[in-house]
C-alpha cells in the first residue's frame, strides 16, 4: 500500500510541481530516517529533461539535525561527477567560510535547489525548479534548521519568491517556511569577485550572532 501511495504522489508531482509536498514519511521518525527516505523516494528521478544528461543525482549532504541549510542552485560538473554537494571550487571556498564559523562541514546541511546539473551549468529552468523543489522543502521540513543561508540569486529568488537583486536581498535576515533565511554572494561569484568575500563574512557573522556561535579570530 504504501508503495501505491508514492507511485501515486510520483505521477502526481508531473503536474502539480512546486505545489506538491514530497511527503517525508508515512509515520513518525528521525531527521535521519526522513532523508533516508526522501531519497529512496526520488530514486532514479526523471521528472524533467535534466535526466536525460546528468551523470549523478545530488541529493545532498550533512548533519540531518544540523541548525543551518546551505542552499545553491544545482550541481556543477564536479558535483555531477562525485554526486556531493559543493566539492569543486567553490565547495572548497564554502568549506572555509563553515570552518571560519567554527564549524565543519559535517556539522551542517547543504544541499541545492535542484539535485541535476543543467548543460552547461546554465540557469535552472522553470520547470527543472517546479520538478524538484518538492524534495528540498521535504528536506528542509526534515531537519528543520534553526536558520538557511542561501547562496545566489537563485537559490534566493525560488525560497524567497522574489526577483529583488541578490545585492539588495544580502544582509538581512527573511523568512522561508518560518525559518530565518540569509541571503548572500554564492561561492562562485566570488572567486571571481573576491573583493566581496568581506560582504559576505558579514552575512554570515549575523547567522553566527544569530545561532549564537562564538566570533572567531
Amino acid at each position: 500500500m504504501r508503495e501505491q501511495v508514492l507511485h501515486l504522489l510520483r505521477d502526481e508531482m508531473l503536474w502539480a510541481g512546486p505545489f506538491l509536498m514530497i511527503p517525508v514519511a508515512l509515520e513518525s521518525s528521525s531527521p535521519a530516517k526522513e532523508l533516508k527516505g526522501i531519497r529512496s523516494y526520488l530514486g532514479n528521478c526523471t521528472s524533467c529533461r535534466l535526466n536525460s544528461t546528468r551523470r549523478s543525482i545530488v541529493f545532498g549532504e550533512g548533519n540531518p539535525d544540523a541548525d543551518i541549510v546551505f542552499i545553491g542552485e544545482a550541481p556543477g560538473a564536479v558535483e555531477d561527477e562525485t554526486g556531493r554537494p559543493f566539492v569543486g571550487p567553490a565547495g572548497g571556498l564554502l568549506t572555509n567560510i563553515i570552518s571560519a564559523m567554527g564549524l565543519k562541514r559535517e556539522d551542517v546541511y547543504i544541499a541545492n535547489i535542484i539535485k541535476c546539473r543543467p548543460p552547461e551549468n546554465r540557469d535552472p529552468l522553470p520547470d527543472e525548479v517546479g520538478a524538484c523543489i518538492g524534495y528540498l522543502e521535504s528536506q528542509i521540513m526534515s531537519i528543520q534548521p534553526k536558520v538557511i543561508v542561501a547562496l545566489g540569486r537563485i537559490a534566493a529568488h525560488t525560497l524567497l519568491d522574489t526577483t529583488t537583486p541578490i545585492s539588495r536581498l544580502r544582509g538581512t535576515f527573511h523568512t522561508y517556511k518560518g525559518i530565518k533565511t540569509m541571503p548572500t554572494f554564492h561561492p562562485s561569484y566570488l572567486l571571481q569577485n573576491p573583493l566581496k568575500k568581506r560582504d559576505v563574512w558579514e552575512d554570515i557573522k549575523k547567522v553566527m550572532e544569530c545561532l549564537d556561535l562564538p566570533p572567531q579570530r
